[in-house]
């Protein structure tokens, strides 16, 4: 599952860098672009994506468990009232495109507005994309599948990366003036992307035996249950979903290209969270989810803490990287095409700040999935409100106090201090909660991957510093002379975790 993933990461990455190529990075063309493309994401979690991991996988895990077709009829009437309820939001949706382009964007032109409002009513049906992907995805994972959910998104992207490379290639314009051709190819193919991700999902699901078929009539999956619980995962998304749109709001002060700086560097960013923690956390919910619904509280605890610690080893030194070498790498993939020599720096810059946000929010976003399990629904959203609330405050600051171009360095920095606040009051919950959070072993963990990283990321500046000077070669020199020592310190101080992780990769070798 982890290389799906990570195949489809780096399709999805190549996308952003063809797009960046094509539509020009720190152009007003690409800012528009990416806030139309963000909000069906944006207005997908609101409505029903939240409750993917907190509500759905639970749900179908213990009707897999309980009724007597090992959940079948449940599975098929939840994706029906999925259906029936994504067709009617995004049909809202487009009618009211032109307000939540004013809600993500007020620092638009005039110009900008009216194209994202175009661009938005061709993105917006891509809702009901994602809630058939995600729902029949749910139903994969549940039935152990793993794989078409993993790899369905790299076919969106090859589409997409094709659109981009066309648009190239026919001269396509980096201006708000747009021709209607061009147009169209850069909207109906970002949707045809999202579209046929779809289609392959949903034909594994069919493939694996399922019997897909849509009730006109789906009650009986415990509907007021999952609104009992909904209520809370609302709750969650509209946190989530506000800091979100904070974040871009104040990006788009920073003028032209502040949006593109910061999603395509949060983009960098979240590739390895994707690639590692996302993998973990999938596989382990509905496993966790088996041992919260038989009380065995004990081995939620022993989930939790593996998993921390597993995705920790990998993310601490990937962290360090993005803040040691953030400018660096914003040079070797993004400085080309019609790129904004400025829009660059100013994405490395945040790509730097984002290394403070990496390991906390994986952390508390594993530790989120041990609330779910549980089906706490309620506390878990108390915590998602107030790490909202510290990262909208935070944002606001950065605002007021630095100056424009600088405006979205600040963003990664609040996130890092939300996450922060959010990882450990999550964790003091599920102590009381579970008894005890293993937080010895959790401890001395962090305290020999910190050591280990520190080492590697010494080395990695000395690399960069005998090199003197800026490019792939230097990057490749410095990145390699950290992870080499990573590797060693991780063995002199016993680190076991990447020693599993080694042995895992390389089978039958001898890694440690």
């Amino acid at each position: 599952m982890a290389v799906a993933t990570l195949a489809s990461r780096v399709a999805g990455f190549l996308r952003i860098l063809v797009l960046a190529a094509a539509l020009g990075l720190g152009s007003r063309l690409l800012d528009t672009y990416n806030v139309a493309n963000t909000l069906p994401n944006a207005v997908y979690e609101l409505v029903v994506g939240g409750t993917m991991a907190s509500i759905v996988v639970p749900l179908l895990t213990r009707a897999a468990l309980t009724d007597a077709d090992g959940g079948v009829l449940y599975a098929q009437r939840l994706l029906s009232l999925i259906v029936y309820v994504l067709g009617a939001v995004t049909v809202l949706a487009i009618v009211a495109a032109p307000l939540l382009i004013d809600l993500y964007a007020p620092g638009f032109t005039a110009g900008q507005r009216e194209l994202a409002i175009v661009f938005s009513r061709y993105f917006l049906p891509q809702i009901l994309f994602y809630g058939i992907s995600a729902t029949t995805g749910a139903i994969l994972n549940v039935r152990g599948r793993f794989g078409a959910p993993a790899w369905a998104p790299l076919v969106n992207s090859v589409i997409v990366i094709a659109v981009g490379l066309i648009y190239l290639v026919i001269g396509g314009t980096t201006g708000t003036e747009i021709k209607t051709g061009q147009l169209l190819l850069l909207a109906m193919g970002t949707t045809a992307g999202v579209g046929a991700q779809t289609v392959l999902v949903v034909w594994a699901l069919r493939r694996s035996g399922f019997p897909i078929r849509l009730h006109l009539d789906p009650r009986g999956i415990a509907i007021r249950r999952i609104g009992r619980l909904g209520v809370w995962v609302l709750l969650s998304v509209v946190a989530s979903t506000t800091l979100t749109a904070m974040a871009t709001r104040t990006a788009s002060w920073a003028g032209a290209g502040g949006i593109t700086a910061y999603q395509n560097a949060s983009a960098v960013y979240l590739v390895p969270f994707a690639v590692i923690a996302v993998s973990v956390m999938t596989a382990m919910l509905p496993r966790l989810s088996q041992y919260a619904a038989r009380g065995e509280h004990q081995r939620v605890t022993t989930g939790l803490s593996r998993a921390v610690r597993t995705a920790l080893v990998v993310m601490a030194p990937i962290a360090a990287a993005f803040l040691l070498l953030g400018p660096d790498i914003a040079i070797v993939l993004f400085d080309h095409g019609n790129s904004s020599a400025a829009t660059v720096r100013m994405l490395g810059l945040v790509l730097a700040a984002f290394g403070l946000t990496l390991v906390p929010f994986t952390s508390y976003m594993i530790l989120q999935r041990g609330m779910y399990a549980l089906q706490d629904t309620r506390t878990a959203a108390f915590i998602t409100v107030l790490v909202a609330v510290v990262g909208v405050a935070g944002c606001a600051v950065a605002g007021w106090i630095l100056p424009a171009r600088e405006i979205v360095v600040g963003i990664p920095v609040a996130f890092a201090v939300a996450y922060a606040v959010g990882l450990n009051v999550t964790a003091v919950v599920l102590r009381r909660r579970l008894g005890y959070l293993d937080g010895r072993r959790l401890i001395r963990t962090h305290v020999r991957v910190l050591a280990a990283t520190v080492t590697a990321g010494i080395l990695a500046v000395a690399a960069l510093r005998l090199v003197d000077s800026r490019g792939l070669v230097p990057l490749i020199v410095a990145a390699f002379a950290g992870a080499v020592g990573y590797l060693l310190a991780g063995r002199l101080l016993r680190l076991a975790e990447l020693r599993h992780l080694l042995n895992a990769a390389l089978p039958g070798v001898r890694t440690w």
